[in-house]
């Protein structure tokens, strides 16, 4: 069955996707994939727990086929009760091969699967929090296929969540761990071609009965969706872990009663949508014209008009991106080292040094910077895009009263007023924001900047003395540096633990030719729970490891690694 990736379900999936990274995240999760976690309580309470799951599966399916008015939707709905049925049956002969027996007694229903479940059933009953009964307000058999439409928002996540996840683990197994995998055989049968069969069945069959309901109805659908990965999540968040020792989340694996917690994070194309000199850029551009007819300007900062300024930014652009390709390229000519070599990758670092200097000399020169008014740039500020997820985390680390936490923010972008105001709204303003900044004269920009952070380097410097200051309090202190470009490298390779956001290519390329080692999040984190199970022992679990730097695709998986859900 193909996917269809302009249908609902897939549209549903992509914009909670967040929610399953969290799941990925949980210390079940990463206990399961590095084949740690206590496979005789907790393994054992998790499936258990799959009873349930699927006796209310089949029960939802069946309301569901009730409540179809089409015979092609009946016959589908009927083949996924089939489906549940059959491995509702085989379950033990599943659990048996897992390696595992059940008590012959009832197995009790936990508190999180209980809030699925009967959520589910309510659905499948037509019974929708917040709404009145939807089978109280049906007049016809084809309005009744809404319910059935309803039913499978809250089952089709379910199936594409565990498809997902078990994927995930199922790519970061090593050949020589995969005979050996004390959970291969859950971990192969949810990631099987069969499971993912019967996911994107459930997600057809949500598109199939979704396509005439109206806007408000389908907002329900999407509400239901979200709901029932949230309970998802709960569900495996909850799953009990207390003879296990985790590396996840970091807020709670050390006690930050006693330790210091200090986030540093670079801000363009690591916190922002988009780059910030282009957004002073269009600043400029935009406002000159306003500046021209009023006659405002008739002063010493008077401003090149807005083609000209267009056609001058234009120019500089151009040319940073060129030279700085050239200047990555000269650099990628020398000998690639073996191992990770500090001192070489400073060296070449020095030559982009330079390059910047001389580029943002030539910003100065240009004049495109001069006569921005400062309230201009604070409301640019305040509406700019941040990374989906940037703002959420910052606001959760910021207000976590079980955190001794601080954050900084250490950008080349020329402007310390647009960087504070992207950050003031959500309770932001306890951010530290190390940059250059603008010359002002009576609130209008001259043109000039006050360089204070040109280079790898010169961040490198602000990085160690906020650790100075830090250090000074007497505190244990883990560092976490968040970045994604070139001028970051150093930052990242000082810190305890360094994150690369975002897709730079110059920066993978660069770092690799030094000996940097990239690695997934995830995958360095399962691998640091078999060595922490080694071990056994939790003191200093996080080692630096020299040249290792982790990667994420989202700030999702962020939040997940340092606060969990």
């Amino acid at each position: 069955m193909a996917i269809d990736e302009s249908g609902l379900a897939r549209r549903l999936w992509f914009k909670f996707r967040d929610d399953s990274v969290f799941s990925l995240y949980t210390p079940f999760f990463v206990g399961l994939a590095s084949a740690t976690l206590h496979s005789e309580t907790t393994f054992r309470h998790f499936i258990s727990q799959d009873l349930h799951f699927l006796k209310a599966f089949v029960l939802a399916y069946e309301l569901a086929e009730d409540c179809a008015d089409d015979e092609d939707d009946k016959n589908g709905l009927r083949d996924l009760r089939k489906r549940a049925v059959g491995r509702l049956e085989i379950h033990d002969t599943f659990v048996r091969e897992w390696g595992f027996e059940f008590p012959n007694e009832d197995i009790s229903k936990d508190i999180a699967t209980t809030k699925y479940t009967d959520f589910l059933l309510a659905t499948a009953s037509g019974k929708i929090e917040g709404e009145r009964s939807v089978l109280d307000k049906i007049a016809t058999p084809f309005e009744k296929t809404k319910v059935a439409a309803y039913t499978l928002a809250a089952l089709a996540p379910c199936m594409r969540l565990y498809a997902f996840i078990s994927t995930e683990i199922q790519g970061i197994i090593s050949p020589d761990q995969d005979s050996t995998h004390i959970y291969k055989s859950w971990i192969e049968n949810y990631s099987s071609q069969v499971f993912e069969e019967i996911a994107l069945q459930n997600e057809d069959m949500l598109d199939k009965l979704s396509v005439s309901l109206t806007g408000e109805e389908l907002e329900i659908i999407e509400k239901l969706y979200h709901q029932a990965m949230k309970l998802q999540v709960d569900f495996i968040a909850a799953q009990p872990i207390s003879d296990h020792q985790s590396v996840v989340p970091l807020s709670r694996v050390h006690d930050f009663s006693k330790r210091h917690l200090t986030i540093l994070c670079d801000f363009d194309l690591a916190c922002t949508a988009f780059d910030s000199a282009a957004i002073l850029a269009e600043i400029a551009i935009i406002t000159a014209p306003k500046a021209d007819m009023d006659g405002s300007d008739q002063t010493q900062l008077a401003r090149m008009p807005s083609a000209d300024l267009r056609s001058t930014w234009d120019v500089l652009s151009t040319q940073y991106t060129e030279q700085f390709e050239q200047c990555v390229e000269s650099i990628l000519a020398s000998e690639r080292v073996e191992e990770f070599d500090y001192e070489r990758l400073c060296s070449a670092l020095e030559q982009l040094a330079e390059f910047e200097r001389k580029a943002n000399e030539r910003v100065v020169q240009s004049g495109v910077l001069k006569g921005l008014n400062v309230e201009d740039i604070k409301r640019a500020g305040q509406s700019l895009i941040l990374q989906d997820g940037c703002r959420s985390f910052f606001q959760k680390i910021v207000k976590n009263e079980n955190l001794k936490t601080d954050v900084h923010v250490l950008s080349y972008c020329w402007c310390n007023d647009l960087i504070v105001s992207a950050f003031s709204s959500g309770d932001l303003n306890v951010l530290n924001v190390h940059s250059n900044e603008l010359v002002y004269q009576e609130s209008v920009t001259t043109g000039e900047i006050v360089k204070k952070m040109e280079s790898p380097m010169e961040k490198l410097q602000v990085f160690n003395d906020v650790l100075i200051d830090r250090r000074s309090e007497g505190n244990k202190h883990l560092t976490v540096y968040i970045g994604g470009s070139v001028g970051d490298l150093l930052c990242l390779l000082e810190a305890d633990i360094g994150i690369v956001v975002g897709s730079s290519s110059s920066l993978r390329r660069l770092g690799d030719h030094f000996g940097v080692s990239f690695v997934p999040l995830f995958s360095g984190l399962v691998k640091r729970q078999r060595e922490l199970a080694d071990q056994d022992c939790a003191s200093n679990w996080w080692k630096p490891l020299s040249g290792v730097l982790y990667t994420v695709s989202s700030w999702a998986e962020i939040q997940a690694f340092i606060l969990g859900t």
